[in-house]
C-alpha cells in the first residue's frame, strides 16, 4: 500500500507539470528548483503521515552520531585545528613537498590531510582540505585532488564495526582494510592526472637553504602570520569543531530518516530490482542489490544489510562491503558538500573519484581474497581492533590513543621517505657536479 502513495504522490506531480508545461519556465535551473521544492514537500509530508518511523529513524542516526561520530571524531578535529594554527602544517608541507608533489601532484601540506584522513575516516579529510583551501596552501584543483582519495574509512569502524559487529567474521577485517587503502592509495596516483594541465601551487618559501631550514622557516611564518595567542587558538579550534560535527550529526539524523521514508516507499527496492540486472553480469549474487541501494544513500545502512544477506557467499559480501565503504554514501557526500560550500571547491570531481573508489575497492577484494589471499593468512588483528565499537569511556579513549598512534605512523613513515629522497637528490647532484669539475 506504502509504495502505491509513492507512486500516487509522484504520478500526480508530473501531471501537474504536464498541464501547466506552457506556463512554466524552461531553464534548467527553474527545473531543478521545482525538483528540490517536491523532494522537500514530499519528505516533510512523509513524516507527517509516518511519524514512528520517522522518529525512530531519527533516534538511530542520533544514536550513531553521539555514541560512534562525535567522540571519535572530536579530539582529532580539535588537534588538526591547533596544529596548523601553530605552523606544524606549514612545515609539513615544505618537509614532504618532494613525496607528495611526484606520487600525488599535490603539495606536500597534504601529507598531514592524506595521514589524519587515514587515520580518523569521514569526514575529517574533507574537512582539512577546505581548511588547506582556505588559507590557500593548494589552488583548487590540487584541493580536488586531495580531497577524492584522503577521506576514508577508519580502520577501526571496517574491522570492530563491519567484520566483527555487523559481519561476525573478524579474519575478514584485514582483508577490507587493506584493499580499502590500496584502492585509495590507486586512485590517488589516477586523480594526479586530473586537470594535469593546471599549474600547482606556487612555493610558499624561496628555495634556499637546506629542506629542514626552510621546513622550519615556513613554521615561524605561518606562526607570526596567524598571531593568535595559544589560549585563544585553543578556544578557536573547539568552537569549530564543534560548529563541524553538529553539521555531520545533522546530515546522519536527516539522512537517516530519508531513507527510512524511501525504504517505506519502496523505492529501496524499486532501485533494487535494476540494479539486480546488473550483479549478474559481474558474477554476484543478486541479493546483494538491495544492501548495495542501502549503501548508496547511508554506509552504515547498506554494510549492515549485505553483512545479513541471505543465501550470499562470503566473498561475495566482502567484495560487496568493500563497495560500499569506498562510496561511503550520500549522507557522507552531503557532510562534504556543505562542509566545502563556503570554499570554490566542487563536489561532482568528489562523487565522480568515490565511483572509481568503489570500482577499484571492488576489484581489490576480489584480488585479496582469491590469488593474494595466502599472503594475509597469517597476520594477526591486533585485539583491540576486534571489538565492536561502544560509547563507553574506556573504549574511546583506547581509540583516541589508536588512532594517534596510527597518525604517527603515517606521518612517519612519509617523513623517512622523504628524507630518503631528498639524500638522494643530494647526492645525485653532488655526483654529476664531481663529474662536470
Amino acid at each position: 500500500m506504502r509504495p502505491v502513495i509513492s507512486a500516487a504522490i509522484l504520478i500526480l506531480f508530473i501531471f501537474l507539470l504536464y498541464r501547466q508545461r506552457k506556463e512554466l519556465p524552461r531553464q534548467k535551473k527553474h527545473i531543478i528548483a521545482y525538483l528540490m521544492a517536491f523532494c522537500a514537500i514530499f519528505i516533510t509530508v512523509s513524516m507527517v503521515r509516518f511519524p514512528k518511523d520517522a522518529f525512530e529513524a531519527a533516534v538511530a542516526g542520533l544514536h550513531i552520531w553521539w555514541d560512534i561520530v562525535f567522540p571519535a571524531l572530536l579530539p582529532f578535529f580539535v588537534i588538526s585545528q591547533i596544529l596548523i594554527g601553530l605552523g606544524v602544517v606549514h612545515m609539513m608541507g615544505v618537509f614532504l613537498e618532494p613525496v607528495m608533489r611526484p606520487l600525488f601532484n599535490v603539495p606536500g601540506a597534504g601529507s598531514f590531510v592524506m595521514a589524519m584522513g587515514l587515520a580518523s575516516g569521514f569526514p575529517i579529510g574533507a574537512v582539512l582540505t577546505a581548511e588547506l583551501r582556505s588559507r590557500n596552501l593548494c589552488n583548487r584543483v590540487e584541493a580536488e585532488r586531495l580531497m577524492s582519495f584522503c577521506n576514508t574509512a577508519d580502520p577501526l569502524f571496517m574491522i570492530g564495526a563491519v567484520a566483527v559487529g555487523m559481519l561476525g567474521y573478524p579474519q575478514a577485517g584485514l582483508t577490507i582494510v587493506i584493499a580499502h587503502y590500496l584502492s585509495s592509495l590507486t586512485l590517488g596516483l589516477i586523480m594526479r592526472f586530473y586537470r594535469r594541465g593546471k599549474a600547482g601551487s606556487p612555493d610558499q618559501l624561496p628555495r634556499r637553504g637546506s629542506l629542514i631550514a626552510r621546513a622550519l622557516q615556513a613554521l615561524v611564518e605561518a606562526r607570526e602570520k596567524d598571531g593568535r595567542p595559544l589560549g585563544r587558538l585553543m578556544g578557536d579550534a573547539i568552537q569549530k569543531s564543534m560548529e563541524t560535527l553538529l553539521l555531520v550529526g545533522g546530515f546522519i539524523i536527516l539522512l537517516s530518516v530519508v531513507i527510512r521514508i524511501l525504504d517505506i516507499m519502496g523505492v529501496v527496492s524499486f532501485l533494487g530490482r535494476g540494479i539486480a540486472a546488473l550483479l549478474k553480469p559481474a558474477g554476484l549474487n543478486p541479493a546483494l542489490a538491495a544492501p548495495l541501494v542501502s549503501g548508496l544513500f547511508e554506509i552504515d545502512l547498506g554494510c549492515q544489510a549485505a553483512a545479513g544477506a541471505a543465501g550470499v557467499a562470503m566473498e561475495e559480501k566482502l567484495i560487496a562491503l568493500g563497495m560500499i565503504i569506498a562510496w561511503s554514501g550520500l549522507s557522507v557526500h552531503c557532510q562534504v558538500a556543505s562542509i566545502i560550500s563556503k570554499t570554490d571547491l566542487r563536489i561532482t570531481p568528489y562523487i565522480a573519484a568515490r565511483a572509481i573508489h568503489a570500482l577499484i575497492a571492488g576489484g581489490y577484494t576480489a584480488l585479496l581474497l582469491g590469488p593474494a589471499g595466502n599472503l594475509l593468512s597469517g597476520v594477526a588483528v591486533p585485539v583491540f581492533l576486534t571489538t565492536v565499537p561502544s560509547g563507553g569511556l574506556s573504549f574511546w579513549w583506547s581509540r583516541t590513543l589508536f588512532m594517534l598512534n596510527q597518525l604517527l605512523i603515517f606521518l612517519g613513515f612519509l617523513t623517512v621517505l622523504a628524507a630518503c629522497i631528498y639524500i638522494f637528490r643530494r647526492m645525485r647532484a653532488a655526483f654529476f657536479y664531481t663529474r662536470k669539475s
